[in-house]
């Protein structure tokens, strides 16, 4: 089983808390597994062309090409993205706007995979996670465990944070640290990353029918667009 790990953090892989959390759930899983950090990559979000529709095709060449056959490739995916304004990363959201292609005339490109959702924020991420289980349930794949933890705020490496009447420090009173925490340096981040990908892996191994959970996910989106 493989697993394709999307980070959607804009940030250097090695000072992005999303990528070191996403790295370390992968490694935990003990499955075969990719990691690709968005942020190196030119793409733009779905121009609903409908260009895909006869084929499951995007036709827009830009860096989401080669993606493409990745995502085909792999048995699961993780997900992940820093919380901006409450919500996905542009990267992300056009990222798995892309998606749209493997969804026409009964196409079961990705139908009934797995993944898992992963968001960090100054204040949690649970928006972030939220936002990716939706995107996974339009293509009918099952979100089996979402993981949300705390990053590290703006505020304490924009350079202002401590006199800037508006930084999270004057808001809340934490105060800026002399230099950005490691994510990974709490016991609690660390324990939490190694279950999920641990519980990921044990999943994948003990096998699943993707025909039932693609079927079990057209119920659930459908409940889902009744509330709308």
């Amino acid at each position: 089983m493989k697993i394709l790990g999307i980070c959607g953090s804009p940030r250097p892989n090695k000072i992005s808390g999303t990528y070191m959390l996403l790295n370390l759930i992968l490694k935990s899983s003990g499955c075969e597994h990719e990691l690709i950090s968005l942020s190196s990559l030119k793409f733009s979000g779905c121009t609903a062309c409908m260009r895909c529709v006869k084929d499951n095709v995007c036709k827009i060449n830009d860096d989401f090409t080669p993606l493409r056959e990745k995502i085909l490739d792999a048995d699961a995916y993780l997900i992940g993205s820093p919380n901006y304004f409450s919500g996905l990363t542009s990267l992300m959201h056009c990222f798995l706007e892309r998606w749209y292609q493997f969804r026409h005339q009964g196409a079961s490109l990705v139908w009934g995979k797995l993944a898992v959702a992963a968001g960090v924020g100054g204040f949690g991420a649970v928006p972030v996670t939220e936002q990716i289980e939706k995107f996974m349930a339009y293509s009918f794949i099952k979100t089996v465990d979402k993981i949300s933890m705390n990053g590290n705020p703006s505020c304490f490496y924009c350079g202002y944070g401590k006199n800037c009447p508006v930084g999270i420090p004057a808001l809340t009173g934490v105060e800026c640290p002399d230099q950005i925490p490691d994510i990974l340096a709490n016991p609690k981040v660390r324990e939490e990353a190694v279950r999920v990908g641990k519980d990921f892996g044990a999943l994948l191994a003990k096998g699943y029918n993707r025909e039932l959970t693609a079927i079990e996910m057209q119920e659930f989106l459908m409940t889902k667009l009744k509330d709308v």
